[in-house]
């Protein structure tokens, strides 16, 4: 058995260092595609290939918090930290989504003005410096692809890499249009459209994260379901005092009181592990605490000392 446990203790240790990896990897591709995208734009005037190096510097902070706050949340938990760093991590996703909120509303607002005031773009080099980045884009993305499915930050950093080629992919053909037909509009048409696409999707990460920080129930997890699943157990008369919430995106911690029958006290170990494999297997809690007491609990206190007495 502890062979087994330590096979897949190594076995996770491998999977962290690859993934490390990778992301280094994605850092520095991200950030070579960021300084074309900013050189491209300056030269051919385009905002919407600066919109979309800003996108890029974006997911490149976003992998570089995403590594910072691996590093961080590796340390163990100490007596200030008793849960740990795990929440770095989800601090790292906040600060990331707060900046990035910030530069799209930047970029819509300099997308319209220029709408008013159309400025002629230089579409060559708009085309094949988004080709660039959306080859990039695509490399960075495979990377992350398998490790974005299990890790909240991760998974925030692939999607802003996907949402970056989808990006590319209207500069791509922006500057198509712009060279053949000199339609300028286009420009201002995918700033605006990248920014609003950027809000559109922070504004559901920050829903996530936010809700994380504050320690609300998971979405998942139905507190009234779960109560009387465990009021069903036998000789379990009553739970209250629920608490439910997430420390980081894979773990889920619960407290909680139940109520016994005092001449059932002395089953409570037995109680308690069929409680705590229940929530293990239904609701996929795997730390709760639990506070046993007999009905109910001002009453019966009295009676109890004068029992034993």
């Amino acid at each position: 058995m502890s062979h087994d446990h330590k096979h897949k203790h190594h076995h996770h240790h491998h999977f962290n260092d690859s993934s490390t990896v990778k992301l280094w990897i994605s850092i520095f591709l991200n950030l070579a595609i960021t300084i074309a995208e900013f050189v491209g734009g300056i030269l051919s005037n385009s905002l919407a290939l600066l919109s979309d190096a800003v996108h890029n510097l974006n997911d490149t902070l976003s992998l570089g918090i995403s590594l910072a706050a691996r590093k961080i949340s590796k340390k163990g938990a100490n007596q200030d930290k008793t849960f740990g760093y795990k929440r770095a991590e989800i601090i790292g996703a906040f600060i990331n989504l707060i900046t990035l909120v910030l530069v799209a509303l930047f970029l819509i607002k300099e997308g319209v003005e220029r709408f008013f005031d159309p400025q002629p773009i230089d579409g060559l080099t708009m085309f094949w410096v988004a080709i660039v980045g959306l080859l990039g884009n695509f490399i960075t993305a495979a990377l992350l692809f398998k490790e974005s499915k299990d890790n909240l930050n991760l998974k925030s950093a692939y999607i802003h890499i996907l949402s970056d080629g989808l990006s590319s992919v209207g500069v791509i053909i922006g500057g198509w249009l712009i060279l053949k037909y000199e339609w300028y509009i286009v420009d201002t048409i995918l700033t605006v459209g990248i920014g609003a696409y950027i809000l559109w999707h922070s504004y559901h990460m920050l829903q996530e994260t936010i809700d994380i920080l504050m320690q609300a129930t998971p979405e998942e997890i139905d507190l009234p379901e779960l109560t009387s699943k465990i009021e069903q157990l036998n000789k379990v008369q009553e739970v209250h005092h629920v608490h439910v919430w997430r420390l980081d995106e894979n773990e889920i911690m619960m407290e909680s009181h139940i109520v016994v029958d005092e001449d059932d006290l002395y089953e409570m170990e037995n109680i308690k592990k069929k409680i705590k494999s229940l929530l293990h297997d239904e609701f996929g809690i795997h730390h709760s605490t639990l506070e046993f007491e007999c009905q109910p609990c001002s009453s019966h206190q009295h009676e109890a000392v004068t029992h034993q007495h």
